[in-house]
């Protein structure tokens, strides 16, 4: 049977693959800082500071997986992107994939970002378009690629790097764009936005969970993109939400500056997903944003039992 570890495994995607690695007939081990954690049958759940090599190596000591399922890594909204912690996870992961490689690990699955390519407004290719960080983060998820497909070469192990796009659906933070506008039209207050003329590629979150599942369960390797491969304005989505929830009236674009640096465009070419690996995703823009607001409308923020984070 094939016993796959899954780090970052409380966090917004991570909580999502593993129903659906449990459907695929793995052992499922899941890793997290927190001692409380989503209660899912057959899960092994497990707490370790992966910052740590100590609990680390015991970590992989005691359960010897087969698969490597990575998604642990700072991502604490508005900050992350420039935050030092991010190079404190690229010596961290190393550490991880040597340990894994130590108690007889064959096949990894990193989750990567779109933030490591150029942003030159066109539709990013995992062949064609250059990797050229514009922060620390992208920096670092390319730098821990760069070194990971080295190590995994060495070593014989069999590597694959989602780079995901934008993500959205049920336990994302609720300071991002689409659950605080949701949540502040649900409250009936003023949902500031930017101009929302930004061009973004979004993909519901099981579909991202689904993906990765995907690639893990195939023997693809190399860098692979995670997205829905459409286009979509920003401005268009922030107002169909108004549309949905009601309150449109209650919508300010424009009444906040977009981040320095933000590009206008940022779209993946998912062929290689669609034809090496065989996925495609299964939600669309219209119906994940309608389970989404169906979500939030349904659950207690100030439930200790809600835990909400990337």
């Amino acid at each position: 049977m094939i016993k796959t570890l899954v780090t970052g495994a409380s966090g917004f995607i991570g909580r999502h693959s593993l129903p659906l690695l449990l459907k695929a007939g793995h052992e499922v081990h899941a890793v997290s800082l927190k001692k409380k954690n989503p209660i899912i049958s057959g899960v092994n759940w497990h707490q370790a500071d992966l910052k740590s090599y100590s609990q680390t190596k015991k970590l992989f000591a005691d359960i010897r997986p087969t698969h490597l399922l990575h998604f642990a890594w700072t991502t604490e909204p508005g900050s992350f992107w420039d935050d030092l912690e991010n190079k404190k996870w690229v010596q961290a992961s190393l550490e991880l994939l040597k340990t894994f490689q130590m108690h007889g690990g064959r096949r990894i699955v990193i989750a990567g970002t779109c933030a490591e390519y150029e942003w030159n407004e066109q539709i990013c290719s995992e062949i064609k378009t250059r990797t050229k960080p514009a922060t620390l983060y992208g920096n670092c998820k390319n730098e821990l690629q760069l070194k990971a497909n080295t190590f995994c070469k060495k070593y014989k192990l069999s590597l694959c790097w989602g780079r995901i796009f934008f993500v959205y659906g049920p336990y994302e933070h609720p300071v991002r764009l689409i659950p605080s506008v949701i949540n502040s039209l649900l409250s009936k207050k003023v949902a500031e936005c930017t101009h929302g003329e930004q061009y973004r590629d979004l993909l519901y979150v099981e579909d991202v969970a689904s993906g990765f599942v995907a690639l893990l369960c195939t023997e693809v390797t190399g860098i692979v993109n995670i997205g829905s491969g459409e286009s979509s304005m920003l401005k268009n989505i922030i107002e169909t939400i108004g549309e949905k929830v009601g309150y449109p009236e209650l919508i300010r674009l424009g009444s906040i500056p977009s981040r320095l640096g933000d590009p206008i465009r940022l779209v993946a070419d998912i062929n290689k997903l669609r034809k090496e690996v065989g996925w495609s995703p299964k939600f669309s823009l219209d119906v994940g944003l309608d389970k989404t607001i169906q979500w939030w409308k349904a659950i207690d923020l100030n439930d200790d039992n809600i835990s909400i984070n990337r």
